[in-house]
């Protein structure tokens, strides 16, 4: 009898780890009057509450390639939330309109404050997410965003930027404002990113005293995490390639950074 009923346990417990898997939800918010689309990604297997990472996307929106960067994030233990900086979901798929829609953002840093600060509030207020605990990651025009928002001094455990825009439009951080521990990851050869920019940042980040960290990949160029990155950059004559080495390298050092600063 006693065989049967431990048989039974096991056998409840390995078809309750067998439904476990990652959950991807949309999430409609809101930014004032403006309709937020976004998602959240978790592993329904974790019952404890978890650490929280704010996705914010590339230039082109919400794609594939941010759900599986997500998708990723939640496998390691975190509950991924994917902004939506652009209202009601938009994307692009072309540079002209990616471009409009990133500068209607990044032209109005307090519009991109909320935007970001609407997402992360939607993230904290999961049942199963320690608001105490909170980081970002942001891709290209996202990462442009989390640094901003690191540099306005958001109190956010830790932030990394992949192949980061640089185009930082917030007023630089007085000493002590910057919180959050800072990881940039950018490709060597990214010619979108340019030597000034990378002076600027770790003169602002030197002066504030910021806890940051800049890992630059030899022969990387932009994008160079995402697969769709190599087409998108023959089809429309732009300096884009994924890159596995850099891409396996920088996933390696980001997921360090948010064990030490989430987790622990």
């Amino acid at each position: 009898m006693r065989t049967i009923v431990l048989g039974a346990l096991c056998a409840i417990a390995m078809a309750a780890t067998a439904n476990a898997e990652i959950q991807e939800k949309p999430v409609t918010y809101s930014d004032g009057t403006t309709t937020m689309k976004g998602f959240v990604v978790y592993d329904d297997a974790i019952k404890t509450k978890q650490p929280g990472i704010v996705m914010i996307h590339e230039w082109w929106g919400i794609t594939p390639h941010i759900h599986n960067e997500a998708k990723k994030f939640a496998q390691q233990g975190y509950t991924a939330f994917i902004a939506d900086m652009y209202g009601e979901a938009k994307t692009a798929d072309n540079p002209k309109d990616a471009g409009a829609l990133s500068s209607s953002v990044m032209k109005d840093p307090k519009a991109m404050e909320s935007r970001f600060n609407a997402a992360k509030a939607e993230l904290a207020k999961q049942a199963w997410v320690n608001p105490q605990r909170i980081g970002a990651v942001g891709y290209c025009f996202g990462g442009a965003v989390v640094l901003n928002m690191a540099r306005a001094g958001d109190d956010l455990r830790a932030v990394a930027g992949f192949h980061a825009s640089l185009g930082l439009n917030t007023p630089a951080p007085a000493p002590g404002t910057v919180k959050a521990r800072v990881l940039i990851l950018n490709g060597a050869d990214d010619p979108f990113v340019k030597k000034e920019q990378y002076e600027a940042l770790r003169k602002d980040f030197d002066a504030a005293k910021a806890d940051y960290r800049i890992v630059t990949y030899p022969g990387a160029v932009h994008a160079f995490t995402n697969p769709e990155a190599t087409a998108l950059g023959e089809k429309f004559n732009l300096p884009l390639k994924y890159d596995a080495k850099a891409d396996q390298e920088s996933k390696a050092e980001a997921a360090k950074l948010f064990a030490a600063t989430l987790k622990n």
